[in-house]
């Protein structure tokens, strides 16, 4: 009998406690935006000491609530800048277009993240925020970044989509932002079906969020609803928001994700270092390397090699499917103005792939996955 597929990416759910706190939400009645999303929004405050956090419908939300709060209560313009990354799901740059904002790509660096002094060359007086990605869990230079901003009055913007549990000194990272954003998507670190969570530094840029993020009300349906189950119907509206708002079957799941999230992290650590001592010896693989000082969450565990294209198809005619993370966004049609401004990415998304991560591999798959590598770029 031949190998089993190695996926890429395969989510680990405990099934029997996530069933458990789903079925809290349901014989209480209650599956929207209540009692569970506050739960998980006060345990994840006490995980990664973060002032603020609100549970939402998935990062991208967050990433759109980051601007648009920020925007709305700071007097940014229409058109004015944000330096961000090509190398990225294409939500973190959707979410500056989508408040009118200009995208400006900085280039990365080694760790494929932003890059400091490619950073500099792109601020203008114009220049009113940075997205920072995290990419694959990886700190990069980002206090660097974060300097930066500090010093010439820039809002610092972190997608953490990748972050849940990545470290630097034994604390979190991302609480000296003016916003983090999480993701606790069904295959991120923290898994649930799809979900995220935005972390304001700000008391009241986190309060502008809670009402933007739905539709603008006032007060949303379990704020008006007391003791006995009695309903104040009335409320106002005075902006224009978003749906974005968390409910408590997502938040369910993400409280026992949560339990885990160390001991998870620690595994995938434990098997990125075993593909390290494996892929060491060969000069056709350069390993992305995890930024010193940092604990990282690990969800990506990253290679470049040349021609690329086709030892993924080598790889995936021996059963191993791996993943690309990410294509340069200026390869997309909505950001081809802007292809030839970052060189570095470009390379970068012509060479790299990611290989199968997840809680479910055994060492045996590990080894399998590191040989054939080897064998096809050999």
């Amino acid at each position: 009998m031949g190998r089993d597929a190695i996926q890429l990416f395969v989510p680990k759910f405990r099934v029997d406690e996530s069933l458990d706190a789903i079925r809290v939400c349901l014989e209480r009645g209650w599956t929207g935006l209540g009692f569970m999303t506050v739960e998980i929004e006060d345990a994840w405050k006490r995980y990664a000491g973060f002032a603020n956090a609100h549970f939402l419908n998935s990062n991208t939300g967050g990433l759109h609530l980051a601007l648009e709060v920020l925007k709305r209560r700071h007097g940014w313009a229409d058109g004015d800048e944000v330096i961000s990354t090509p190398l990225t799901f294409v939500s973190t740059n959707h979410a500056i277009l989508y408040c009118g904002l200009t995208p400006v790509f900085a280039d990365i660096d080694e760790n494929l993240c932003m890059d400091p002094e490619s950073l500099l060359e792109r601020i203008t007086p114009r220049t009113r925020a940075v997205m920072f990605v995290g990419i694959g869990g990886n700190v990069g230079a980002y206090a660097e970044v974060v300097r930066i901003c500090r010093e010439r009055g820039i809002r610092i913007i972190l997608d953490a989509a990748h972050m849940a549990g990545t470290r630097v000194d034994g604390a979190q990272v991302g609480t000296d932002a003016d916003v983090a954003v999480f993701s606790f998507q069904s295959v991120k670190n923290m898994p649930t079906a799809d979900s995220g969570m935005v972390c304001f530094a700000d008391a009241e840029d986190d309060a502008a969020a809670r009402r933007l993020s739905w539709l603008g009300i006032s007060k949303d349906t379990y704020a008006r609803t007391g003791e006995g189950g009695t309903y104040a119907w009335r409320y106002d509206i005075d902006e224009l928001g978003f749906k974005y708002n968390g409910n408590s079957i997502m938040a369910a799941l993400a409280l026992v994700s949560l339990k885990y999230l160390d001991e998870d992290n620690a595994e995938r650590r434990r098997i990125c270092e075993r593909y390290d001592a494996l892929l060491a010896g060969s000069d056709r693989i350069a390993r992305v390397p995890t930024a010193p000082g940092c604990e990282s969450s690990r969800h990506l565990y990253q290679v470049r090699v040349d021609e690329r294209d086709h030892v993924l198809v080598d790889l995936n005619q021996r059963g191993i499917f791996p993943g690309v993370h990410y294509r340069d966004n200026t390869e997309y049609a909505v950001y081809r103005a802007y292809a030839g401004t970052t060189p570095r990415a470009a390379a970068a998304s012509d060479t790299l792939i990611s290989l199968p991560l997840h809680l479910f591999l055994t060492d045996d798959d590990v080894d399998y996955v590191a040989r054939s590598l080897l064998d096809v770029t050999s």
